[in-house]
């Protein structure tokens, strides 16, 4: 199975990557590498398998609620010495002593019935008291063997409808969790952008500021030959001292970045992140179809929409069911008792119960009609509701298609831009310098420049983000073709 969860070999790969320059404590950190620190070791993971966790324990509960249960119920011992009333057959009363010590034990099997959603026991028990004070004697009563059954009639069989719900309850949890993650990605993916665009602003202020300074050196040179006028100086002055206050700005914004990012990985504040761009992106192309058939196969709203749906027939036959209650208890087995204990098992007898307790109502002015008119309604709008729910999610993923693969060919645009730009301004440096050119057509170059360079950056992480959108409703990598799994067992083991 693909793991989305990495394995602690990877992790100390990983680890021994990102601190080999470890005297700088200087880290140089992929996109790959940021998403898999953030899988492990952002708090929004810790929140997704706790909550993972808490559903497979449910889970496992109710799986272990299906399988017999064995108990022991005793007191060892038990001691009275106390006066009650008694009731003598004149209708008068009078106070008689207890003064005896007890003992007794039973274990019993229980077990639910799937089909009928009853209950059956089968018990074994054994009760010993020996009588205090003049003529003192020992007592024992036995029950070798008894089972009992317990049977609603004409009620809702709630065992069956758990078996039906909890399955698809945590189906969805593990769906939800992977979600969860691929949402950690998407955080991770921006956190990264935006130190790398950060970086990059840095790069291109203090990129200026050196041109700046340069070609202020050149003007002032010129300016003695009288090549140049005093205002197109000055305007060089003035560039290289705006320059200088942007570094500054830039050289902050980095440091609040490289903070929000450091944060989020869990990585130490003396940890220096120097993000490294993405040189390539897959080339696919989205049909709206599959994507819509992947989502509607994995997403954790497939599995809601299910859950809502027996929930709500749920709650409307157990409001039918309560409208009357019939209820058969039967017991049957062996007793026997005996101031002997190899005696109290011999000599035993048959030991029966049966009982039905019945619960009409007689006149209830349509109380229980009522709730089952509520239940029934409660369906009805949940029915709409997801109806809803499903058309807002089929809407949201063909616009998730369209706009990715729109995105690959903006992002190609802006990448033969930014190359273009790059070198128009290193032209019109040149041509500056000789004189052909003014100050304002430079300064364009320039800004056509820093745009175009920041502009690639922002589209490949449009491109990014909408591809790892895809993947967190669909949980399907469309780059290896597979699934999003993960080793659920060993996951919550951890």
């Amino acid at each position: 199975m693909k793991r989305i969860y990495p394995t602690i070999a990877l992790l100390l790969l990983i680890t021994s990557v990102l601190y080999a320059e470890e005297k700088e404590n200087h880290i140089r950190l992929t996109l790959k590498e940021a998403i898999l620190l953030a899988q492990i070791q952002s708090v929004d993971a810790a929140v997704a398998l706790n909550e993972l966790k808490t559903s497979y324990w449910e889970y496992r509960t109710h799986q272990a609620d299906q399988l017999p249960e064995i108990n022991f119920t005793g007191t060892i011992p038990s001691y009275n010495n106390s006066y009650s009333p008694y009731q003598e057959s004149d209708g008068s009363y009078t106070y008689v002593q207890n003064n005896y010590m007890g003992l007794n034990g039973r274990i019993s099997i229980n077990q639910y019935i799937a089909l009928t959603g009853g209950t059956v026991s089968f018990n074994t028990s054994l009760d010993f008291t020996r009588q205090l004070g003049k003529g003192a004697y020992n007592e024992y009563m036995s029950i070798p063997f008894g089972i009992t059954l317990e049977q609603p009639v004409f009620g809702v069989n709630h065992h069956k409808w758990k078996r039906r719900i909890e399955p698809v309850r945590y189906k969805e949890a593990k769906a939800a969790y992977i979600e969860s993650v691929e949402r950690v990605t998407l955080s991770a993916i921006a956190s990264f952008f935006n130190l790398l665009q950060a970086k990059e602003k840095l790069s291109i202020a203090t990129q200026n500021l050196e041109n700046a300074v340069k070609l202020h050196d050149i003007a002032v040179a010129k300016r003695k030959i009288g090549y140049i006028s005093e205002n197109e100086l000055m305007q060089l002055e003035l560039s290289a001292l705006q320059a200088k206050g942007i570094v500054t700005e830039a050289q902050s914004n980095l440091n609040a970045y490289m903070f929000q990012l450091r944060s989020f990985l869990g990585l130490s504040e003396q940890d220096l992140i120097d993000p490294l761009l993405p040189e390539s992106v897959p080339f696919l192309r989205m049909v709206y179809h599959d994507v819509l058939e992947k989502a509607q196969e994995n997403n954790s709203l497939a599995q809601n929409i299910l859950r809502s749906q027996l929930e709500a027939d749920y709650a409307v036959a157990s409001a039918k069911g309560n409208r009357r209650s019939i209820n058969l208890q039967v017991s049957v087995g062996y007793t026997g008792k005996d101031m002997v204990l190899e005696n109290a098992y011999n000599h035993i007898k048959g030991n029966q119960i049966v009982k039905v307790e019945v619960s009409v109502p007689i006149l209830d002015w349509g109380k229980r009609k009522g709730k089952v008119k509520v239940a029934e309604s409660n369906r009805e709008v949940i029915l709409s509701r997801t109806k809803q729910e499903q058309m807002n999610f089929n809407q949201n993923i063909f616009l998730l298609v369209e706009n990715f693969n729109n995105q690959a060919g903006q992002l190609e645009i802006a990448g033969q831009a930014d190359v273009i730009a790059e070198k128009r301004y290193k032209t019109s440096i040149e041509t500056f310098m000789i004189g052909k050119i003014s100050i304002l057509d430079l300064n364009d170059a320039q800004e056509s420049k820093d745009d175009a360079k920041l502009k690639h950056i922002q589209e490949l992480y449009k491109y990014w983000t909408y591809f790892y959108n895809i993947r967190s409703v669909t949980l399907y990598d469309f780059i290896t073709k597979t699934d999003l799994e993960a080793d659920f067992e060993k996951i919550v083991r951890q």
